[in-house]
């Protein structure tokens, strides 16, 4: 267990000390055996405070997992001690005086977790974090430690991570400074490395081997763009989820092959004006007409509409009191003229119905564009309904659960590209005379930024895996959480790192800031991810208990 006893033993407390705070505050939310949503909205604070600790805990515990088994050597053994131990300190220190905030009555019950994080304290110090620092700054590569993968998806690791650095990085920072789409050049060569079909299995035409090798391709692919790489591959996986959870055999047959060879460019297009998060709430309608359905409403934030011949729509077919049961989901198709403006489509059918959408401004996450699409009564033949009417909420919600785990692996190569360009810049920076990697806090933030994408893609891996015998859904908010919050602060010490020079564009730093703070919003905002996915369900099991 290489020395890892305490470790183990304090991170089991952590988990029971969560478990209190998940008992106090079913208490204080549950009415008649169930959640009140009256008494839930007051606890709002607590709750998403909650999610973030759960979150952090399954970080730490993965990590702590990646240590017992693999022979590490000393720097990842070291990061994995820090990051564990810091974990559990920080948790004592915060009931210590905020118990109460969690309907706690006494900070008595968490004595054993105070025990742990005092024997803890002699060992996780800022001079250790320093230290970690000064070994990180000795590595030639690897800098947050090695990955732990087996030789098969090494092999996949090392071949998107050259697609990467030799396409995808080259055109980055034009693609970002000019607002300019991915080029179709790269989007075929995306295709020939089979990057469309690695969430579809054979039997559809894809390369499917299991969900650690999405979350490598979209990590490495992400590092050299988010906008541009690793997030071209968002829309085929959560359109493959949604058809191969509800659509019939012969849906499969025909569409996923297409998504697959990248034929077919897919745009999920679910976010409306006035609705956002609220999934349950679309309002664009999909009213029953001769042969199939007619389109009527708007949809916004419909990232690469633009570029895409396949839209995954979610409307309503029933009425506006049904709810979430009164959506379906269509695959509507639309023709990409290569020669038509970048930023603005349209399209009229013969029979009159149009479809219309215009590109978003926005400060960063750029390659596809995000659009707003109106539809006026366009058509949609009733074999592109996937599944039976009503089952849309059910479907798109398990297309995003694929979609937040590879939403973390995005995360994951924003902060590796960031965090790689703050070591290279502080071995060339000096200041007042010294390198900047000489100094003592420099070595500390570096060590910190590494031990966070480290406990992060552990747990992304960790994920996968679980996703790969069907489960992991709440596992994938756990991690798209805490994945792109700390995508921010990396993003943001690595810049701070830069000093001056990281506000400028002359460094691709300042993109990775930029794009880093979209995260924590698509894919499930970070307030409602936390809240209704994360946090909800983790107190009603103590309800029903």
């Amino acid at each position: 267990m290489q020395n890892l006893t305490l470790y183990r033993q304090a991170i089991e407390v952590h988990g029971k000390a969560l478990r209190v705070i998940g008992e106090s505050l079913a208490k204080k939310v549950q009415h008649e055996g169930k959640i009140s949503g009256e008494r839930f909205n007051c606890v709002q604070v607590q709750a998403i405070e909650l999610a973030r600790m759960l979150a952090e805990n399954s970080a730490a515990e993965t990590l702590l997992e990646y240590g017992e088994k693999n022979s590490l050597g000393d720097y990842e053994l070291q990061l994995v001690r820090l990051f564990v131990g810091d974990t559990v300190i920080r948790l004592a220190k915060q009931l210590r005086y905020d118990y109460k905030e969690f309907g706690v009555q006494s900070p008595e019950v968490f004595q054993s977790l105070f025990s742990r994080a005092m024997e803890l304290s002699h060992h996780v110090t800022n001079q250790g974090w320093v230290e970690l620092g000064s070994k990180l700054l000795q590595r030639e590569r690897d800098f947050s430690g090695s990955s732990g993968l087996d030789a098969e998806h090494l092999q996949f690791k090392k071949m998107f991570a050259k697609f990467s650095d030799d396409v995808i990085h080259p055109l980055a920072e034009h693609t970002h400074r000019e607002d300019k789409i991915i080029p179709d050049a790269v989007l075929k060569q995306l295709a020939e490395l089979g990057a469309f079909g690695i969430s579809i299995p054979q039997e559809y035409g894809g390369n499917f081997i299991d969900h650690l090798v999405m979350i490598i391709a979209t990590e490495e692919l992400s590092r050299g763009s988010l906008g541009a790489g690793g997030s071209v591959l968002t829309r085929p996986e959560i359109c493959a989820k949604a058809l191969l959870a509800g659509g019939t055999e012969e849906q499969r047959r025909r569409w996923l092959p297409s998504i697959a060879s990248g034929e077919k460019m897919v745009c999920i297009a679910v976010t409306e004006p006035n609705t956002g998060s609220d999934v349950a709430s679309v309002a664009v309608t999909a009213q029953k007409v001769d042969g199939g359905y007619a389109i009527n409403g708007e949809k916004t934030w419909a990232t690469f509409a633009g570029r895409s011949e396949l839209l995954c729509v979610l409307a309503r077919t029933g009425s506006p009191e049904s709810g979430h049961k009164g959506l379906s989901l269509f695959l509507v198709e639309k023709p990409y003229d290569p020669n038509g403006e970048e930023y603005h489509f349209k399209h009229q059918q013969a029979g009159g119905g149009l479809i219309e959408g215009r590109a978003i401004p926005t400060i960063g996450y750029r390659g596809m564009h995000s659009f707003s699409v109106s539809f006026e009564n366009y058509f949609v033949p009733q074999e592109n309904l996937i599944g039976e009417e009503g089952k849309g909420f059910y479907l798109q919600m398990q297309g995003f659960a694929g979609g937040r785990i590879q939403t973390a692996a995005r995360a994951l190569g924003v902060m590796e590209a960031a965090f790689r360009s703050a070591v290279s810049y502080v071995k060339s920076r000096k200041l007042f005379g010294q390198p900047l990697a000489d100094f003592n806090l420099t070595k500390y933030k570096l060590a910190r930024m590494a031990a966070k994408i480290q406990a992060n893609r552990q747990l992304a891996y960790r994920v996968a895996a679980m996703m790969d015998q069907g489960q992991g859904t709440t596992e994938a908010s756990l991690v798209k959480l805490l994945a792109c919050k700390d995508s921010e602060w990396v993003t943001r010490e690595a810049m701070q790192l830069h000093g001056g020079m990281g506000y400028s564009e002359e460094y691709a730093v300042s993109r990775y800031f930029l794009d880093a703070r979209v995260l924590s919003i698509f894919e499930g905002a970070e307030e409602v991810l936390a809240l209704q996915v994360i946090a909800r369900p983790y107190l009603q099991q103590f309800i029903n208990d």
